[in-house]
């Protein structure tokens, strides 16, 4: 799996995971039960893994609704 975004924002995990789910996108939010250990501050970013087959796909999705900002850097 490779990371599509890394964000704090709640909002756009819930977006995200909506259009990969409507897409057919396989996905996984990581770290998203870090909130036990940090308090429920929000200081730990949650990530969004996708399936590297399937990469390309979710990120041309995440631009065409305006999230392109939100992508983390491809991998080399």
């Amino acid at each position: 799996m490779e990371e599509l975004l890394r964000t704090n924002d709640p909002v756009i995990i819930s977006v995200v995971e909506s259009l990969l789910g409507e897409a057919g996108i396989a996905h996984f939010v990581a770290d998203g039960n870090m909130s036990i250990l940090e308090g429920s501050l929000g200081v730990i970013p949650r990530r969004v893994l996708v399936d590297r087959d399937e990469i390309e796909d979710a990120r041309g999705l995440m631009r065409d609704a305006g999230l392109g900002h939100e992508l983390s850097e491809p991998r080399a």
